[in-house]
């Protein structure tokens, strides 16, 4: 590679002087940064074959994929860090915790610790750790890989009231933040966040949505970068980006015999692996790639800059480090480097005489990076270790090395970079700092571009995602003497060493490489309390319920001879006089009408469709967001019927049987913790995804997330996720879900002949004891006007035609914001209050809910949205039945809301508890 642009101090690649190394890519995509004068010193350009992003921004300060002096990667995550500290003040500060976002952000997230001072720092991973519980997990919207997990060793480091300090390398559309703090918030609530990136590169677009989203968490959210602006990006990048990276990849290059084709952003490099020099028709002489751009490709248009391209017959650029004219480019045949002290020989083969390993000596039970967490105690135990392990890995450089590079492993960035800045520290060479990948980047050697080569070897730490293609970039042909590779001890397989992998691919572009080795850090297995006495096996059908036994298992206890009923009125009066519980008692099952059952039918039969490509919807981003094998847990009774149908289009699409219980949750009292102890006990909480049939104004949501943290703290179990999955989400709660309509499910018109026979939920103390699953009632007497099976197989018969449109509207929500806005909520305040009610939990908004209004409590009103259509036949007649007035309003959120008599005593009809008469 060439000399630099400006110095390292300055934040500048290694590369070309005068030329930016985004050039390239803005010319031929058109795309622009526009805003601070360090942007482009910060920043380069490349390309990527991702169908969300064509573009990739190259950090230069980041230590990731451009080679960089470790004191300014290290020294701009620390100045960050002290501008948090000078933010927060000293006594927030000292409160604080540093989250980092896997893999990029790993070394920035403790290097802003590290300027803070005394913050614990903890990084998302993708590499699930047997026997550490997952603390949460997010999605990174436009990542090629997408699970985040959260496995601190500790669970309250998460937990503190302390502010949260979120680091990444960018922040651009705010998603991958919004994702995070929404899933934390909902676990551990905080008043204050920090979002802490290197650049700000948010459009005007997204520039007010953290505003919005801080007042719709009622949270405090600032922003602290080294500088900002945006890209500037033509309505067709995408179409452009991809057909480029297609002409780049299909261009002919030059090869080293045996090595195999070369590839491009995301091809293979040959079945071993190769070194690429970007799509050119360039040649690797002694295994260091040369080469240009592609013959033929077009140039930029009138105002390329002359001499910034250069054509299949040019020559390298000016200061391009050849195979043979800059010391250590090329390791000449027969030489055979004398190991320092400390090191061994490791490897076979061509590759045996120049790779060494070295033995840090690292510190005994000191975790190697913020994968389960990296206290100030840690910090100042490796600060102690620092001068020591650096010193062992200068004796094992050859003499004379002048430019050596330190090379971390993808989430393995703070403990490479520390030594890097140690080495550094002491002189006598030129040290620079970069980390494998497994992003992929098309490269093409020109100054004027950010990823001039980049070498490829398969994966070698055994990934949970299956073997795949890594990456490191800017390392062929940058001139390096010698490279000091770090790994982990996970990483440090057969795969690491074989023909192709990453030391023999360094080792045929490097003179001397040496291998350092960090043991990972294992988790001690929590202490586990004794529990209760085993709890009993789940209830299944038909012994209870009217559904196949292997459609669903209830965690539920069967009271079945227990006499729970109350009629309507008094139940009513009862619960708002405070004198009962609604879980405490049953109302009697609605016996619908012959004209009503002609209503379910009909409406089942014009909503069938559209109940299958929501029901498709859901599964599929539970199935891409969630876990491939999820464990269905719905929240009984409404949850149950949505629950089945989940699984039968993950058999029908994909052919997999998941598993799928029904557990109690109940408003005030929390979700059952006996059943979440049955679950833990069978399955990993980090699978369990909880399912329900709608929302309204999310109460329900809000009620699990405040259980499930309860319950952590409680039990010590932690990997529930809070967040549910529901088939329609009109009151905005959620972030899984099929539509955000307000229509009619059918399933939301009966009781128990819909749902199984069972009945609601029911939590007494004097039926339900400390070991008890909550109970229930099985209704065998109904089975003559039972529904439950029909509902279920007019859904699935519409699967097949459904399927197109089903996986399209998935594919849609998968790259859409679906950032909760709770805008139901709102709502229903805004009615509670304008109706004087004065009490939210009287006020029951969407057709699913109304309609639960209309069969178990003493309605008041009706509020329907002008001109709402056949969704609401059942509910037009439900109040015509009861003497329930409709009143239209414009501009209603939901397509109808039902009011609960707000001061219910019997012969009541006003708002104010008096009787009146109806007119």
């Amino acid at each position: 590679m060439n000399d630099t642009q400006g110095t390292a101090a300055d934040g500048q690649p290694d590369g070309s002087p005068g030329v930016w190394s985004g050039s390239w890519v803005a010319r031929r995509l058109g795309v622009a940064l526009d805003g601070d004068d360090t942007l482009t010193g910060l920043l380069g350009l490349a390309l990527r074959r991702n169908p969300k992003r064509a573009h990739l921004l190259v950090s230069n300060v980041l230590g990731k994929h451009v080679p960089q002096s470790p004191s300014v990667v290290h020294g701009h995550g620390v100045a960050l860090g002290r501008r948090v500290r000078d933010l927060l003040g000293p006594e927030e500060a000292a409160r604080c915790v540093v989250l980092g976002y896997a893999e990029t952000a790993t070394g920035l997230g403790h290097s802003v610790a590290d300027g803070l001072g005394s913050a614990p720092c903890l990084h998302s991973t993708r590499r699930p750790v047997p026997g550490v519980r997952r603390a949460g997990g997010f999605e990174e919207s436009h990542s090629h890989a997408t699970s985040h997990l959260l496995l601190p060793e500790d669970p309250e480091l998460l937990a503190g009231a302390g502010p949260l300090v979120l680091v990444d390398d960018e922040f651009s559309t705010g998603n991958t933040v919004l994702n995070t703090i929404w899933a934390l918030h909902a676990r551990y609530p905080r008043e204050r966040y920090v979002v802490v990136a290197l650049v700000d590169m948010r459009s005007p677009a997204d520039a007010g949505r953290l505003d919005d989203f801080a007042r719709d968490i009622g949270a405090r959210v600032d922003l602290v970068t080294a500088a900002s602006g945006t890209v500037r990006l033509p309505p067709d990048v995408l179409e452009k980006g991809r057909a480029l990276v297609a002409h780049h990849e299909a261009a002919p290059r030059g090869e080293t015999p045996g090595t195999g084709g070369a590839g491009g952003a995301g091809g293979t490099g040959g079945t071993g692996g190769t070194a690429e020099g970007g799509a050119g028709a360039g040649t690797r002489a002694g295994g260091v790639v040369e080469g240009g751009t592609a013959a033929g490709e077009p140039h930029g248009g009138s105002g390329d800059t002359p001499g910034a391209d250069r054509g299949a017959g040019d020559t390298p650029a000016s200061g391009h480090r050849h195979a043979d004219d800059t010391p250590g480019a090329r390791h000449r045949a027969g030489d055979t480097p004398t190991p320092g002290r400390g090191a061994e020989r490791v490897g076979s083969g061509a590759a045996a005489g120049r790779v060494r390993r070295v033995a840090l000596e690292w510190p005994a039970g000191l975790p190697d990076g913020g994968r389960h967490g990296f206290t100030p105690a840690h910090r100042a135990r490796l600060e102690a270790a620092l001068p020591g392990m650096a010193a062992r890995i200068a004796a094992a450089l050859p003499a004379g090395a002048r430019r050596v590079l330190v090379l971390g492993f993808e989430e393995l960035m703070y403990a490479p970079l520390r030594l890097a800045r140690e080495l550094e520290r002491a002189g006598g060479a030129e040290i620079r700092f970069s980390t494998t990948t497994r992003s992929p980047v098309l490269a093409v050697d020109d100054p004027g571009y950010a990823i001039r080569t980049r070498l490829v070897f398969p994966a070698h730490d055994d990934p949970a995602d299956g073997p795949g293609e890594r990456y490191a970039y800017n390392v062929a042909g940058n001139g390096f003497d010698a490279v000091v590779t770090v790994v982990d001890s996970a990483a440090d397989t057969p795969v690491l060493h074989a023909p192709g992998g990453l030391v023999a691919q360094l080792a045929a572009h490097v003179p001397h490489v040496l291998l350092a080795v960090v043991p990972s850090y294992r988790p001690r297995a929590p202490h586990v309390p004794e529990r209760p006495p085993m709890l009993p096996a789940p209830l299944r059908g038909p012994a209870f319920s009217s559904y196949d036994p292997d459609e669903v298992g209830w965690l539920l206890q069967d009271l079945s001879d227990v006499t729970l009923e109350a009629p309507t009125e008094e139940r009513e009066e009862a619960i708002q006089s405070g004198g009962a519980h609604y879980a405490e008692s049953l109302p009697v099952e609605y016996q619908p009408s012959a004209q009503y059952q002609e209503l379910f039918h009909a409406a089942l039969e014009t909503s069938a469709h559209r109940l299958a490509r929501a029901v498709g919807a859901v599964t599929e981003l539970v199935l891409a967001e969630r876990s491939p094998r999820p464990v269905l847990v719905s929240l009984a009774r409404a949850g149950t019927p949505v629950g089945i149908l989940m699984r039968r289009w993950a058999r029908f699409r994909h052919g997999v049987d998941l598993a799928h219980y029904a557990v109690s949750i109940v408003r005030g009292r929390g979700i059952d913790a006996n059943a979440l102890r049955w679950l833990a006990a069978h399955h990993d909480p980090a699978d369990v995804v909880f399912v329900d049939g709608w929302t309204g104004k999310g109460a329900i949501t809000r009620e699990l997330a405040d259980a499930l943290r309860d319950f952590e703290a409680r039990e010590g179990v932690t990997g529930f996720d809070p967040e549910i999955a529901v088939l329609a989400d009109p009151g905005s709660c959620v972030r899984t879900y099929g539509t955000r309509d307000d229509f009619l499910i059918p399933s939301a018109c009966l009781n128990s002949t819909v749902s199984g026979l069972i009945s609601r939920t029911v939590l007494r103390a004097d039926l339900v004891g400390p070991h008890d699953f909550h109970g229930a009632k099985f209704y065998r007497d109904l089975a003559g006007a039972d529904l439950s099976r029909d509902f279920l197989d007019a859904v699935c018969a519409r699967f097949p035609e459904a399927a197109d449109a089903a996986l399209g509207q998935a594919k849609d929500l998968l790259a859409a914001d679906r950032s909760p806005t709770w805008a139901g909520w709102a709502a229903v305040e805004r009615i509670s209050e304008e109706y004087g009610i004065h009490d939210v939990n009287l006020v029951k908004p969407g057709v699913g809910e109304t309609t639960r209004v209309m069969l178990r409590r003493v309605p008041w009103k009706v509020l329907a949205r002008t001109g709402a259509g056949a969704d609401l036949d059942h509910v037009r007649l439900l109040a015509a039945q009861r003497g329930v007035p409709v009143e239209e309003v414009d501009g209603l959120p939901y397509t109808c809301v039902g009011l609960i008599h707000p001061r219910y005593t019997r012969g009541a009809t006003g708002a104010d508890g008096t009787a009146v008469t109806a007119g």
